[in-house]
């Protein structure tokens, strides 16, 4: 019984995931750009967060990436608890896929995915192939977990803790939260629910306060991915905690209303039990969000109170192009870009600055906070470069268009600085997931070619910044050095492997990194020498 249960779900978890892994491949990067865009008040945050939660198959994982972009400064508290409202909506689905009884046909399904897998090439015909593989998958192991609790019917103990659970609702909740906490998918939990009602093995006013102490249970992975992240991101995660919370309140005390409304959709509507759950789960989740959207702003405020304080949050979005200063003028359309650039340029030194901490440490928070300000470099370059295009094809100057070739040449040298600093945090991973070490002399010597590395990097923003051709020129002497560096670390590190102290995977960590630091004294000179070409 437990071995057909657990291999079931296991069977059912991993349906679920190819099933939202699928999805979010045929969605390819839309997804970030649905919740970025979408999300320009609470209840367009509630729409995003419904179609990207339907399209991953994972409430779980809408907030965990909605915490993401909070923590990022791509979108404020409010618009992100619109969005963990709407992923509550969208999970919903799931459970209504489950009400449709095709489990007799799961086998089939999942031949037909496996078919499309491996024997098709094709992209989009290899992701229809893992999601329709996933939607037979996540059939058969409802199917064998519904064998697997067959013998519960027998178990006197269980029928004990099914009345319990009619009689008590407050244990109904803290069973489907523990739950929940435990498998990590209120879609499982609610499907095992199904399963359990479906087979007579629990009745509905038992079932209902387990259902609501499922969407409880599920803001687990809100709070973890939270955890050492910024302030904003706690936030969020708890005003996850809160919505569910109230909600689950409320229904509580109208619980007798509540039963009374779902025993009439399934007389009326003739639902099998498996839907009536589905509607049970559904009618909770948009009732719930419908009573706590105007109070967004209330929820917002009450965060804040619990946690305090200031969040350094960086704006990654940009500040300065607005497409009206093409229309009044390419100069001052320019000029706005520049200070976009700038913006950017400082973003790269933050991403250094902070990969040379995670190199130095190995802690974690610097690889997470150098990853989304590269996320941020990534997302001004396409912003830039987009605003540079537009005026290119409105007239310019001789002088206005040196600018511009200058302007497009230095967002490409700064994105690159940021890719340099992405490589770096995937060395460092590498050597700690390999538990490889570096001597104390090789840590030195890091630590001196990112002191000068950083100190170029500063000098050339600083030079672009004032058009300083004097900071431009420091630059070029200071890339020599790198240069010179590079070389003489590099000729120090082979003596350490010659005389054992160092092993060959040490080495090519070390040989990397240092190579990465040269390449980003590169794009320095190339910015001082944009200025130096501006100037003259």
């Amino acid at each position: 019984m437990i071995f057909e249960f657990i291999g079931g779900l296991g069977i059912f978890l991993f349906g679920i995931k190819s099933m939202g892994d699928g999805l979010q491949r045929s969605a390819g990067d839309k997804l970030r750009d649905i919740l970025d865009k979408f999300t320009t008040n609470p209840l367009m945050g509630v729409l995003a967060g419904i179609i990207v939660t339907i399209l991953i198959q994972s409430s779980s994982g809408t907030t965990v990436i909605t915490v993401g972009l909070v923590s990022a400064g791509f979108m404020n508290l409010r618009q992100a608890i619109g969005v963990i409202m709407g992923a509550n909506i969208g999970t919903t689905v799931t459970a209504f896929i489950i009400g449709i009884d095709i489990a007799e046909y799961s086998l089939p399904i999942i031949a037909i995915g496996a078919i499309l897998l491996f024997f098709f090439k094709n992209q989009r015909i290899h992701n229809m192939g893992t999601i329709v593989f996933g939607f037979g998958a996540l059939f058969f192991g409802l199917e064998l977990m519904g064998k697997g609790m067959e013998p519960l019917q027998e178990l006197e103990t269980f029928y004990d803790l099914t009345v319990s659970l009619s009689e008590s609702p407050l244990l109904g909740v803290l069973v489907g939260t523990l739950f929940t906490v435990i498998v990590q998918s209120s879609s499982a939990t609610i499907g095992i629910l199904q399963e359990l009602f479906g087979q007579g093995l629990i009745d509905l006013k038992a079932a209902l306060p387990v259902l609501f102490g499922d969407n409880i249970g599920t803001t687990i992975t809100a709070v973890l991915a939270s955890i050492g992240a910024s302030i904003a991101a706690r936030r969020a995660a708890l005003a996850h905690v809160i919505f569910n919370l109230l909600g689950t309140g409320i229904f509580l005390i109208v619980l007798p209303l509540f039963y009374r409304f779902i025993e009439f959709l399934q007389i009326k509507m003739n639902l099998n039990p498996e839907m009536t759950i589905a509607f049970a789960h559904g009618t909770f989740n948009l009732t719930n969000t419908i009573i706590q959207l105007p109070l967004v702003g209330f929820l917002a405020w009450i965060v804040t109170k619990i946690i305090p304080g200031e969040d350094a949050l960086l704006e990654y979005k940009p500040k300065h192009l607005h497409p009206i200063f093409i229309e009044q003028s390419s100069s001052i359309a320019l000029g706005q870009a520049k200070e976009e650039i700038l913006r950017m340029g400082k973003f790269a030194k933050v991403c250094l600055e902070e990969s040379n901490e995670y190199v130095k440490t190995g802690i974690r928070k610097h690889a997470d906070t150098a990853m989304q300000v590269e996320d941020a470099i990534n997302n001004l370059d396409r912003k830039i470069t987009d605003y540079l295009v537009l005026i290119a094809r409105s007239e310019m100057s001789t002088f206005e268009s040196e600018e511009h070739s200058m302007l497009i040449d230095t967002v490409r040298d700064i994105e690159r600085i940021g890719d340099h600093c992405e490589n770096l945090i995937e060395l460092v991973d590498y050597q700690i997931a390999n538990k490889v070490k570096l001597t104390e002399s090789a840590m030195d010597d890091l630590k001196e070619m990112f002191d000068i590395t950083i100190e170029a990097l500063t000098d050339a923003i600083a030079a672009l910044d004032d058009k300083d051709t004097a900071l431009a020129t420091k630059v070029l002497k200071t890339e020599r050095q790198i240069d010179r560096l590079e070389r003489t670390l590099r000729k120090k590190h082979i003596l350490r492997i010659h005389e054992a102290e160092c092993t060959g995977q040490a080495g090519i960590v070390f040989v990397e990194i240092i190579s990465n630091l040269e390449r980003i004294g590169d794009h320095c000179v190339n910015i001082a020498e944009a200025v130096l070409g501006y100037r003259n």
